[in-house]
């Protein structure tokens, strides 16, 4: 039996903007995993997540912990949904590393999605009360002020998506 090559799914994006859509979508593929870091984060640290510190400090402790076990799929032909966000050059630098660790096919989706989009998705994510973390518009232009979009220079396999719809590839 052939399996496809695995590949590494990145998400970039503002919350909001669909990341974890998306990662659930193309967890669907064959011998595909979808690792969410807000699930593991409300699993390992929901009592100790009521800060954007909390959330830093906590999102590095799980990225070391993820490490090795996101290698070790990739290394057993799994492909791998990420559905972290890679957000940050520090955050992509982590991811950078996996890549460079496995030398696996990747992809950095990149979530274009405005401001005011994001904000109304939240707020009715928020109002299902399906989401484990509520975030406020206030916390959104927090952490949105942390956000960098990828650079060329990062050496990202990056497809843009905007309106829910693919708009460019670049390698």
């Amino acid at each position: 039996m052939s399996y496809p090559t695995p590949t590494l799914h990145l998400m970039c994006g503002k919350i909001g903007s669909g990341k974890s859509s998306l990662a659930r979508l193309l967890g669907e593929s064959p011998v595909t995993i979808v690792l969410s870091e807000d699930s593991w984060l409300a699993t390992l640290y929901g009592d100790d997540m009521s800060s954007i510190g909390d959330y830093v400090r906590n999102a590095a402790r799980l990225r070391d912990a993820m490490h090795q076990h996101v290698v070790t799929l990739l290394g057993a032909g799994v492909s791998v949904v990420l559905d972290f966000p890679a957000n940050t050059i520090d955050s992509r630098a982590w991811l950078r590393s996996l890549v460079d660790e496995t030398g696996v096919h990747h992809v950095l989706h990149y979530l274009d999605v405005p401001d005011a989009v994001c904000k109304a998705r939240l707020r009715k994510r928020n109002a299902s009360g399906a989401h484990a973390f509520d975030v406020s518009d206030a916390q959104f232009d927090q952490i949105t002020g942390y956000f960098v979009p990828p650079a060329e220079d990062e050496r990202f396999n990056v497809v843009l998506h905007r309106n829910d719809e693919v708009a460019v590839k670049r390698t």
